[in-house]
């Protein structure tokens, strides 16, 4: 999913609260076992809006279109010493 945020609604919690609910969906999908996240070394913001989910780096690619960036991933239902916990109540978050 590529995204992007108009400029005048930057700095809203918009792209927040998308990787939220995009999480949120992801963690009730079975079949999904990882999200992952691209983001070009440069895009300040965006780094920005996937720190405090869990995202790890795994890696780099090359994009056609972006070049470089930087592969996060993060689980899609985290565990808790070996179990998966039920789902969390998620707050929604305000930008800031």
């Amino acid at each position: 999913m590529g995204y992007s945020v108009a400029p005048g609604f930057r700095r809203q919690g918009y792209a927040r609260s998308s990787l939220t609910e995009l999480l949120r969906r992801a963690a009730a999908e079975p079949a999904v076992t990882t999200v992952r996240a691209t983001i070009s070394p440069g895009n300040v913001a965006s780094l920005a809006t996937i720190s405090g989910f869990g995202f790890v780096e795994v890696g780099e690619q090359w994009d056609e279109e972006d070049g470089r960036e930087v592969v996060f991933d993060v689980p899609a239902r985290p565990t808790v010493r070996g179990r998966t916990p039920p789902p969390c109540e998620c707050e929604e978050l305000s930008g800031g």
